[in-house]
């Protein structure tokens, strides 16, 4: 018996009365796999949108009929030949990692095979034009032969398996004319070396499949990078909370185990774990995570504070109002993540260019072959001028152009401490020529720092900073790094 999976369980309530789920996608492969997914699950009876963040490789269903099943529409992804599973943070990591380490060994056995292959073509390409003799040229064909055959069948993995689900759903990504032309190049090699021909094509499908997965191992760490970026919003609220029992004594959990109505403690130089109203204490809070004024500000006893900022003062304890996955923090990470789910005009574009990517390639290809033998060259050299229209064009490079610079250009804007909530915000920045701030506190560090260390003397200044070695107020280690 099969465990069944409640997915409603995992589903969280939006303020307009619908229903959500997040679901961390494995199977996707380029770009061309968002509208097939997208488009594939649209017609699932009770849902009313599904939308695929690619970068995050997370689904969002959304309904909001309350017999609505989730797991029908994880059913009808199966059939898609993708699977899914409630999103964990645990659980996208570990399929990120997994994905991440297998690419990265079809790349060393493709790299491999590339390097060992060359070595003989080399003498073969020589050999041809010197004195290599027609024995010796043969058995260099089958020695590559033997290297590529499996070497190509191991590290093509990523590109076969994502053309055959494309096959599969009766649909075209840009990994069916890549595992085609791959396919190709090794077939019409080995009936090159069959009938001891002066040419044959295992170092071209070898170094294409070293050169594609390269570009997509770079992809995937850009995307890791990048994602790993974003994350730090919600790690700033810290993962444990230290909530105060009926008895008064203090314990440490979860944060996602705090409850609206718990009372936690908040000390000095922690950040808030949860949006919370202040019960006892008085401290100052640095809330420039939230409004950008870097200048802490004073709270007291009914002083509302967020999760992510810092409190910089004295012990606080609060109520809690909401759940830590409800917080405005987990809100602007959810508004990052929607501002990449939305598609700005040039990513529209690209979208619509790669589903008519393969079939073009593939007709160009096709015309090819019939217009050479047209023009007179037999039925060998037609195939072989198709097999060079499939392996001379650049299959993942439009597909992943541009959400690849989208995806980029916000990660880089977030480390600068912008947040995009709209996906065509990078075009309408791009549009602007006068930028105006709201505050002068937009404009400074957040760390504080000391100013007047040299009217204070070195001595005074040294036994200061020996002092704070021991506290973690934000003052006190401003103090210690100018020491």
């Amino acid at each position: 018996m099969t465990d069944r999976i409640d997915y409603s369980a995992f589903a969280r309530r939006e303020p307009d009365g619908s229903a959500a789920l997040e679901l961390a996608m494995d199977g996707i492969t380029c770009a061309a796999c968002i509208n097939d997914i997208e488009k594939g699950v649209a017609s699932v009876p009770g849902l009313v949108s599904a939308r695929l963040n690619y970068t995050l490789r997370r689904l969002t269903l959304r309904w909001s009929d309350a017999a609505f099943e989730p797991a029908s529409a994880i059913a009808r992804l199966e059939r898609l030949g993708y699977k899914a599973y409630p999103f964990t943070r645990s659980r996208e990591e570990e399929i990120e990692a997994g994905q991440m380490r297998w690419l990265l060994r079809c790349l060393g056995v493709a790299a491999f095979a590339t390097m060992n292959i060359m070595l003989l073509s080399v003498s073969v390409w020589s050999g041809n034009v010197t004195d290599i003799d027609p024995e010796t040229r043969d058995l260099f064909h089958w020695i590559s032969a033997l290297i590529a055959i499996p070497a190509v069948a191991y590290a093509g993995q990523p590109f076969f398996l994502g053309a055959w689900r494309s096959i599969r759903a009766r649909a075209m990504t840009m990994d069916v004319p890549i595992a085609l032309g791959v396919s190709l190049a090794i077939g019409l090699s080995l009936y090159e070396t069959l009938h001891s021909q002066s040419h044959a094509y295992f170092d071209s499908a070898a170094m294409l499949l070293t050169f594609l997965l390269a570009g997509r191992v770079l992809d995937q760490m850009m995307r890791r990078r990048t994602r790993a970026v974003a994350g730090n919003l919600l790690a700033l609220r810290g993962e444990i909370a230290r909530k105060v029992e009926a008895d008064g004594s203090v314990v440490e959990v979860p944060i996602l185990a705090i409850r609206p109505g718990d009372l936690v403690l908040v000390r000095p130089g922690d950040r808030v774990p949860v949006d919370g109203i202040v019960t006892e204490g008085a401290s100052q809070i640095d809330a420039s995570l939230v409004t950008g004024e870097t200048l802490p500000h004073d709270v007291s006893v009914d002083g509302e504070v967020h999760a992510g900022t810092l409190n910089v003062g004295g012990a606080l304890t609060l109520r809690a109002r909401q759940a830590a996955e409800n917080s405005l923090v987990a809100e602007v990470n959810r508004l990052m993540d929607e501002a990449l789910v939305s598609r700005s005009l040039y990513v529209r574009i690209a979208d619509r260019a790669a589903r008519l990517y393969s079939p073009v390639v593939h007709c160009t290809a096709l015309l090819t072959a019939i217009g050479w033998m047209l023009a007179g060259a037999g039925p060998h050299m037609a195939i072989v001028t198709a097999i060079a229209v499939l392996i001379i064009t650049c299959p993942c490079a439009l597909g992943l152009a541009v959400p690849a610079v989208q995806v980029v250009a916000s990660g880089a804007l977030f480390r600068s401490g912008v947040l995009l909530t709209a996906g065509d915000g990078i075009e309408r920045i791009a549009a602007c020529d006068t930028v105006v701030f709201d505050k002068t506190g937009t404009l400074t560090t957040p760390e504080a720092r000391v100013v007047n260390a040299a009217s204070v003397g070195p001595d005074l200044m040294a036994l200061a900073a020996r002092l704070a070695q021991s506290s973690s107020h934000p003052l006190a280690r401003a103090g210690v790094m100018r020491a």
